[in-house]
């Protein structure tokens, strides 16, 4: 399994609208393409406003392209979700998942 990595900056009012975006525009999609796996979204409080981290977990690379196209690192941001956020990475980073879950 492989986990794409993403990182951005909100404020704390921004925040409920990115989320909610996330949930009503971005995670039904996702859930419709191949090799899809889930996903963990995280934040926490800066002194400049609130980090948001969002996991997807996929099968392959493979299937990432599928949703990212040919440069798999580049970040897919929709128009609607870059005007809440006052920054984000425009590259991702993919991790092999080693271990998920408890420890044995």
């Amino acid at each position: 399994m492989i986990a794409r990595v993403w990182a951005a900056q909100t404020t704390s009012g921004q925040l409920p609208a990115y989320l909610e975006h996330l949930r009503s525009s971005v995670l039904p999609g996702l859930q419709g393409l191949d090799g899809y796996s889930g996903v963990t979204v995280l934040d926490r409080p800066l002194s400049e406003g609130i980090e948001v981290i969002v996991i997807t977990y996929w099968r392959s690379i493979d299937a990432i392209r599928g949703f990212a196209g040919a440069d798999v690192e580049k970040a897919v941001v929709a128009k609607e979700a870059a005007a809440l956020l006052s920054r984000f990475d425009e590259r991702v980073r993919h991790y092999v998942v080693v271990q998920n879950g408890s420890p044995p």
